[in-house]
């Protein structure tokens, strides 16, 4: 069988098949998967009351707001989560006898430089880096981790300076 060429081009809809018929080409699917990048991601500025919160309770629902795992246009390589002001860090709670028991161990770069402190003594001494290193050790370990990790701001006492952005107030025992 012999088939003629169209001299004419067709538009791109429009195809040709074996038997010189013309038929239309439709896209049916009426969906797309959209993927969230840095541009595209609404980042809203949230406010969370650390009193009387569990640190690690804490943590886990402030990474997954920083991280951004609760909206719906969630992607994992992209920063799409919102950013997050923790305040009332010295007001933290630990959960048994951890306080006394939880150790922070740190290493200087030389011999015999490892350091360690008690939470206890860490909370006394920074109550900010409690609850920044709980979060952080929950969050990626890259790059995106790290950039994830600056949309974090832990304030010691009720008082911030990002009122100019108006942080949305979230309280954590309703969210999920």
């Amino acid at each position: 069988m012999l088939i003629k060429k169209r001299l004419l081009p067709l538009h791109p809809q429009f195809r040709v098949n074996l038997f010189n018929q013309i038929f239309v080409i439709v896209n049916t699917l009426s969906y797309k998967t959209v993927s969230a990048n840095k541009q595209t991601a609404a980042k809203k500025w949230i406010l969370v009351d650390a009193e009387g919160q569990n640190v690690g309770r804490l943590a886990s629902k402030v990474a997954k707001i920083i991280r951004g795992k609760h909206k719906t246009n969630f992607t994992p390589h992209a920063d799409c989560g919102d950013n997050v002001i923790v305040i009332n860090a010295e007001k933290i709670a630990f959960s048994g006898t951890k306080l006394e028991d939880k150790n922070y161990v740190r290493y200087t770069g030389y011999p015999g430089g490892q350091r360690s402190l008690t939470a206890q003594e860490l909370l006394k001494k920074s109550p900010q880096r409690v609850i920044e290193k709980a979060i952080k050790g929950m969050l990626p370990k890259n790059k995106l981790g790290r950039a994830l990790h600056s949309n974090l701001k832990v304030v010691v006492g009720s008082a911030h300076k990002h009122e100019a952005q108006k942080p949305e107030i979230i309280n954590l025992d309703t969210f999920n």
